[in-house]
């Protein structure tokens, strides 16, 4: 087998030719390894690096195979962590100048998770400054690109984890979700990413206070999804918000025959690219083919309620990065520096409105999904901004409209918005520019389950995505 399909060989598939000795973990980290080594300089979605280590802690993994002893499900496989969330003993930069030097000594719980299953952080996954933007650059790091389209965004906040993923420089990886940080790099690089319901996996203060955020995992494949997801739930007696009893999800489904299935093209709230519209329906069709009953809905929604979401952004996680104005300002990036400056102009007042509008939009939603197992939609509005794009100063324009530079083409959104529903995004095709799009994919509260169903019956009706050569981007 070349190395290359050693880089993109599934997670589960990995696994388990590591349990009957026919690969090593050994010849996959190699492999990876020697793919960063090629491609980094130009996708640039790797910080802090630890390869090193990492081939010594896969020769205990090999070792551990060879006496049948793995320590757990992800035993041997590199898996990217995001730059946001600490390692003890490790560099944590948060994609930032002011924190570029910062070593903790506390493990995030969602990593700690990884590292006792067995998997081997061999290097950390570059963000945003303060994981606040939709794409992925930031003064200490430079530009990560896609690569798909070196010239696009692989999306933000876990811009550096998809770009490793589609670049095959990691099995798995980690990230966050705030207004869409997993499924927007999901969708602009083409993979599989999940925004679990708010509790279902832990998170560090102050973030696990806020029910916007997320941990979550990506991959290139529904199954590795959850294999990740399986290790990373479950409640945490470090954080309150954390649910029992730990749901564990099965890794196969029955096939999308007999679902009920809702769609919107644009949630009542977002000009939608064409070719995301095309990708959407096609998309849409294949399930349909597939027994699905699909029912095109009206949610009852306004443009006015995704602004509510970004007023609250501004208000908690804009006032979070604000208190390091005083004396960090000419540090940030500028996109930082501007989100932090606005949260000083929104009110306590606005801000419970934010929590109305969100109660709002899931009494329209939450009845309709009375009659139906998940609601389909896409992920982006378009399918990439620039790579260096910066929403402080630049416009975007979708159909010949022009939204707000931040979240108006973040379908995402509104879903941290109703943070307890679950939320699968999958790759639902190419923009002519190479650039993927992606369907996203709606539970009700807490089904986790449904979304996996879909999502798989989706995967296996298009074939899955990096099979071969002629599925993989071009670096």
């Amino acid at each position: 087998m070349a190395d290359l399909d050693l880089c993109y060989m599934p997670a589960t598939e990995a696994i388990a030719r590591f349990a009957d000795k026919t690969l090593s973990p050994v010849e996959l980290m190699e492999a990876t390894i020697a793919r960063a080594e090629a491609v980094e300089p130009g996708v640039n979605a790797l910080t802090f690096t630890h390869f090193d280590a990492a081939m010594s802690q896969a020769k205990v993994a090999e070792a551990r195979y060879g006496a049948g002893a793995p320590i757990g499900p992800l035993d041997g496989l590199p898996v990217g962590i995001k730059d946001e969330s600490t390692i003890a003993g490790q560099q944590t930069s948060g994609g930032s100048l002011i924190y570029k030097d910062t070593v903790h000594d506390v493990t995030a719980p969602v990593n700690q998770r990884v590292m006792d299953a067995g998997g081997i952080v061999h290097a950390r996954t570059a963000t945003p400054e303060f994981s606040c933007a939709g794409y992925c650059w930031s003064r200490l790091w430079g530009v990560t690109r896609n690569p798909w389209n070196l010239d696009k965004t692989p999306g933000g906040s876990s811009g550096g984890a998809a770009a490793s993923l589609a670049s095959g420089t990691s099995s798995v990886a980690t990230g966050s979700d705030i207004a869409g940080s997993i499924r927007i790099p999901a969708s602009a690089s083409g993979l599989v990413g999940f925004k679990p319901p708010y509790g279902r996996n832990p998170e560090e203060r102050v973030f696990n206070m806020d029910f916007y955020c997320h941990t979550g995992p990506l991959a290139r494949t529904v199954r590795d999804v959850i294999l990740l997801q399986n290790v990373m739930a479950g409640p945490h007696p470090r954080d309150i918000s954390t649910l029992k009893p730990k749901l564990t999800l099965p890794d196969s489904y029955e096939s999308a025959k007999g679902l009920k299935l809702a769609f919107s093209m644009d949630l009542g709230m977002y000009p939608v690219d064409a070719e995301v519209r095309k990708n959407t329906l096609a998309a849409v069709e294949i399930l349909r083919d597939q027994g699905a009953e699909i029912t095109e809905v009206d949610l009852g929604w306004e443009p006015r309620m995704a602004a509510a979401g970004l007023t609250y952004l501004q208000h908690l996680f804009g006032g979070y990065i604000g208190r390091l104005l005083p004396d960090h300002a000419d540090e940030m990036t500028t996109y930082a520096r501007d989100f932090a400056e606005k949260a000083q102009l929104t009110t306590a007042a606005q801000f419970i409105d934010t929590l109305d509008v969100a109660g709002e939009m899931y009494e329209t939603f939450g009845p309709l999904m009375e009659d139906y197992d998940a609601l389909l939609c896409p992920t982006l509005a378009l399918p990439a901004v620039p790579a260096d794009f910066d929403q402080s100063k630049d416009k975007l324009v979708i159909e010949g409209q022009e939204v707000e530079p931040f979240i108006g083409w973040l379908m995402t959104s509104p879903f941290n918005m109703l943070s307890r529903c679950p939320v699968l995004t999958v790759p639902s095709g190419h923009a002519a520019n190479g650039v993927p799009t992606g369907l996203q994919i709606v539970g009700r509260s807490y089904c986790d389950a449904d979304v996996m169903r879909v999502g798989m019956a989706f995967e296996s009706a298009v074939g899955g995505w990096y099979t071969d050569a002629a599925k993989r981007p071009p670096v």
